[in-house]
């Protein structure tokens, strides 16, 4: 019975949202409190070892969202978007250009960051007049992009600290090419029925380097601290420290960010207290789910599950963990990022609507991968508690063996 209430309590919070999204924030922390006092009254739970074994994510999380909202704002202020009018091609084969963009980036950088850089060149590229299923691609790109890197997304990186080869989690590529290729054609048709690419005349001003170059010190603090320390926030808000020295951050972003990245945190927080010990056995249904579930539940605590259970085919749940969000604002920490940059993105209905090719490219994505790869599941790589850190003993190399085909 406790189960059904704490479910029940998270998935009002949900619907909550989704019907009422002017008012997302407050709805999500009154769940979140909710959720808290079911806890604390109906089962033995310590917020306090809740909240130690949590406090890294939420910390770091809450960093890069805060961060990576003055790296968007760098490079807006550094001239190159208005360079890219002039660089890319004009039509709609622009606007799908700028979406692989956002992919390539997010396969090399986090992709929170490549869906800021993508909707901060959307405003100077298209007049800040962007279809929501436009935005709802630049999500979807970033998040592909970033589910066939072991640093482009926090869910690879988990898997990728757990044991597994960059080269199995780089099997997700499949999916998300097809993926991109499929949502990037329609979203690039509905943004430049709306607004087509403004091409430039020649005639801005030079790219500010120094900013350029700031830019590019956040996203290696990121990188940096993220391999050495897992703790990519704290790479982001030195760099930061160190650019303000030369150009002085824009301060003014920083409360519409707080206030995305307040409301991110309650939902994860609010998911962190499920009463979720186990999933169903592996298999490419269980994987592909995991990705539907994801645009609900926050997909950090589903990996860590995931990878504790074993027996998954890795390209497989990296691909579905890291794109499976794209589908709703609110599924990925990309998703709330664009929409403190384009309020009008936050609407459940609006999103699918309008972005009904990312859903239909997640599918079509992990079908790919199914029919050119097949399902074949590894061994479980770790005992305890996996992505925590390199205490754990490692039960097998990164390079275990995969077992034989399962049938597809």
């Amino acid at each position: 019975m406790t189960n059904y209430v704490l479910f029940g309590l998270f998935a009002m919070t949900l619907l909550g949202i989704a019907k009422y999204h002017k008012y997302a924030l407050p709805i999500a922390l009154t769940g979140l409190c909710c959720v808290l006092v079911a806890r604390l009254s109906l089962t033995d739970f310590s917020l306090g070892h809740h909240l130690a074994h949590e406090w890294k994510t939420i910390v770091n999380l809450g960093g890069l969202l805060l961060g990576f909202a003055v790296l968007a704002n760098y490079f807006e202020r550094s001239h190159l978007p208005e360079k890219l009018t002039e660089w890319l091609p004009g039509g709609m084969l622009g606007a799908f250009s700028l979406l692989v963009l956002v992919a390539v980036m997010s396969s090399v950088l986090d992709n929170i960051a490549a869906a800021l850089i993508g909707g901060s060149a959307a405003i100077t590229l298209f007049k800040r007049k962007v279809h929501i299923g436009y935005l709802a691609a630049i999500v979807a790109a970033s998040n592909a992009g970033g589910a066939g890197s072991v640093v482009g997304d926090t869910t690879t990186t988990m898997i990728w600290i757990a044991g597994v080869s960059p080269l199995d989690v780089a099997e997700a590529s499949i999916g998300a090419a097809v993926a991109v290729a499929f949502f990037g054609l329609f979203a690039a048709s509905q943004q430049h029925k709306l607004q087509p690419l403004v091409r430039g005349g020649g005639h801005h001003e030079a790219v500010d380097i120094v900013s350029v170059g700031i830019v590019l010190l956040i996203l290696v603090g990121a990188i940096a601290t993220n391999l050495l320390l897992e703790f990519p926030a704290a790479g982001v808000w030195g760099a930061i420290l160190i650019g303000a020295l030369l150009r002085k951050p824009d301060v003014k972003v920083l409360p519409p960010a707080a206030i995305g990245a307040l409301f991110l945190l309650s939902l994860v927080m609010s998911a962190s207290m499920m009463p979720v010990e186990e999933l169903p056995p592996a298999s490419p249904v269980t994987a592909c789910g995991l990705g539907v579930v994801s645009a609900f539940f926050d997909n950090i605590p589903l990996t860590a599950l995931a990878i504790k259970q074993g027996g998954y085919d890795w390209g497989f749940l990296a691909f579905c963990v890291g794109y499976g969000g794209s589908m709703l604002w609110f599924g990925s920490s990309a998703g709330v990022a664009i929409s403190g940059l384009f309020p009008e993105a936050k609407s459940a209905k609006n999103w699918l609507v309008n972005g009904w090719h990312v859903a239909v490219g997640y599918f079509l994505g992990f079908a790919a991968m199914l029919l050119l790869l097949g399902w074949h599941p590894h061994a479980p790589h770790k005992k305890g508690e996996p992505g925590t850190g390199g205490d754990a003993h490692v039960e097998a190399p990164a390079e275990t063996p995969k077992q034989a085909p399962s049938g597809h």
